[in-house]
């Protein structure tokens, strides 16, 4: 791959009260935000796709491989400390040059999937990130293919000590790990394979519209409405979006059982255990802790649906439905301008560190912030790390709603996070799953804490905390599910063989029935409502992660209430440690152990009090 992204759940159902006044005006009019402008600049890559640097370097760059591959392919057990240390500065020069093009390509794409030049520029360096892989794989393979003895010499070598994580982590893979021909063969394979399905999947529900109130709107556009105060305007989305993925569900069907299979494939070579096992070498964690997280999830599943019983009494709604869950609990028809958002989220990161908010503040004042909302725009939201030799860019919708501001939060969390890890280089800077959503969340938490202090009102606070509620339960236990789904899949196409459209739809409804009970009314159309989610294709496994940030982050919050004194330094230095070490000697470093089994039912017990305290909050309002 030739860069790094995160690609975050488009899902913050954020309730904002703020003191400054805000852009009213009714939800279902057009209406502005001033994000409408607001563009980001490539230029620290690029000056585009025509820009003559960008060609040189796609020619310089494999001309770099092909002289690492001259100078050491078969002599890796022979190099001594020094020369492996010299071999892993060039590796990781090649490695930052290949993402500053595969980064550009990708970024200009995602901003106009319509563009056929933009399509063809993609293509182009995923061609060219094979080619690179098919000349440097045989480092990989000599390193993994070294006796333990002569590879923990090396690790253990003090010359090597910035990569002794790197080194220590792929080990783990050496049971994987094929022949050097075998690996240019998937490399190849996987331009015309899994790649250009995962790129047409995006195309697809990039161009798709949905009919909506005698319009054609983008899926982002209508997905939007689903947290609308209008109950009427939900329905109608929901409706919208439901006949829409029908008209799809063939060639997402036909897309979904096509990366299934293939990844089956590549599992079965590779000879992993099971479907999610190379997800949990890459999150640097093992089956054992993936597992006590999702059953401590699944066993709190209860909990959601005590909510969802509560909210359903604050909205007046007796046959809550699936496309009631994101209803603000307010009946406001209020839009937060940008620059609002802005100071919120920056007004509450400043609090916690002003070096956060300083680092924040660049991605606005320097434009690496894509906010505006454009047809054939790719939907939802993500930070992409780039390379170190340059810096993230925040990518979004932003629609002016509330929650918007909540994923801002997110993605300049993941932005701060990436900053300040690329001092650890290219192959250090990127941190596995398991941690890569903790500045995200943690991000979101500073803004919702900050707005919870300023509030005095039982029913401002109730709503706040709502909408918090909200994003906990799609951040931990939708994704749970969704992970649940996904075991389902990849099993049922693995021993069944290819999926029908309402096989797919019946393993889907029976994960959102066990999650959501009879505290929610899951219409018939939801059924096929998997076929849209991009985390199942392009990072198969990456759902859990969400819960596995949100849960550590909430235990994070707490550690930082309890002993606030030196926390933000100890925190920064973990962002800046990037993947520079074990993900446990890193959550360890602020008094928490991500290995106990029970760690988890700590993020889970402020769930419940959170759950509690809305209930508490409820009998005040009704006793008014």
């Amino acid at each position: 791959m030739l860069f790094k992204l995160i690609d975050p759940c488009g899902y913050h159902a954020f309730k904002n009260l703020i003191n400054q006044p805000l852009i009213n005006m009714k939800s279902t009019e057009k209406k502005t935000t001033g994000a409408e402008e607001i563009h980001w600049n490539l230029g620290d890559l690029y000056a585009g796709i025509d820009d003559p640097a960008f060609a040189n370097d796609q020619v310089e760059v494999l001309e770099k491989a092909q002289s690492f591959a001259t100078q050491y392919r078969g002599r890796i057990a022979d190099l001594d400390a020094p020369e492996f240390l010299a071999l892993l500065k060039e590796y990781e020069a090649i490695q930052d040059m290949a993402g500053k093009i595969g980064s550009l390509a990708f970024l200009l794409w995602s901003t106009n999937t319509q563009d056929a030049a933009y399509g063809k520029t993609v293509q182009s360096t995923n061609e060219l990130g094979s080619k690179l892989s098919q000349y440097m794989v045989f480092f990989r393979v000599e390193w993994l293919a070294l006796d333990e003895e002569h590879a923990q010499q090396l690790i253990n070598d003090p010359v090597l000590a910035k990569y002794t994580h790197y080194l220590e982590s792929s080990r783990s893979y050496k049971s994987y790990s094929l022949s050097e021909e075998q690996e240019q063969i998937l490399s190849a394979k996987s331009v015309t394979g899994q790649s250009a399905w995962v790129r047409y999947f995006d195309e697809t529900l990039g161009s798709a519209t949905f009919h909506y109130d005698g319009e054609e709107k983008s899926e982002q556009e209508v997905l939007s409405l689903l947290h609308d105060p209008n109950r009427e305007v939900r329905r109608e989305a929901h409706a919208s979006l439901s006949n829409g993925f029908n008209k799809l569900s063939r060639s997402l069907t036909f897309i979904f059982n096509t990366l299934l299979a293939d990844k089956a494939t590549n599992d079965e070579l590779r000879g992993y255990p099971s479907w999610i096992h190379a997800r949990n070498l890459s999150n640097e964690t093992d089956k054992e802790t993936v597992d006590a997280l999702v059953h401590a999830v699944t066993g709190h599943y209860q909990w959601a649906q005590r909510y969802y019983i509560l909210k359903s009494k604050l909205l007046g709604i007796d046959d809550f439905k699936d496309y009631d869950r994101y209803a603000p609990l307010k009946k406001t028809e209020t839009t937060v301008s940008w620059e609002q958002a802005r100071s919120m989220v920056l007004d509450a990161y400043g609090e916690f560190s002003p070096k956060m908010s300083d680092i924040a503040l660049r991605f606005f004042d320097e434009k690496w912030i894509d906010a505006a909302i454009k047809p054939g725009k790719r939907g939802g939201a993500y930070s992409a790390g780039t390379v170190p030799s340059v810096h993230p860019y925040v990518f979004m919708n932003y629609d002016g709603r509330l929650r918007d501001v909540q994923t801002l939060a997110h993605e300049l969390g993941h932005g701060v996070h990436q900053y300040l890890s690329r001092k650890q280089g290219a192959l250090q800077a990127s941190t596995p799953l398991t941690t890569a959503e903790t500045a995200s969340v943690f991000g979101e938490m500073l803004v919702f804490q900050r707005l919870l202090k300023q509030l005095d009102d039982p029913m401002e606070e109730l709503a706040l905390l709502m909408g918090k509620i909200d994003d906990t339960i799609a951040t931990v236990f939708r994704q749970i599910s969704m992970n649940r789904f996904e075991e389902a899949m990849h099993t049922a196409r693995r021993e069944e063989g290819e999926l029908t459209t309402e096989r797919f739809s019946e393993l889907w409804n029976t994960e959102q029935e066990k999650l959501y009970g009879t505290s929610v009314g899951l219409t018939p159309e939801y059924r096929h409502w998997w076929c849209y989610i991009p985390h199942f294709l392009h990072t198969p496994g990456y759902v859990y992660a969400y819960a596995f940030g949100e849960l550590l982050v909430l235990a994070l919050y707490e550690e930082y209430q309890r002993k606030p004194e030196g926390f933000a330094d100890r925190y920064l230095s973990l962002l800046e440690a990037g993947g520079s070490e074990w993900p446990y000697e890193l959550i360890a470093r602020m008094g928490l152990d991500i290995q106990d089994p029970q760690f988890w039912q700590k993020g889970l017990a402020s769930f419940e009090r959170m759950i509690l305290r809305a209930e508490e909050l409820y009998a005040q309002v009704q006793n008014q």
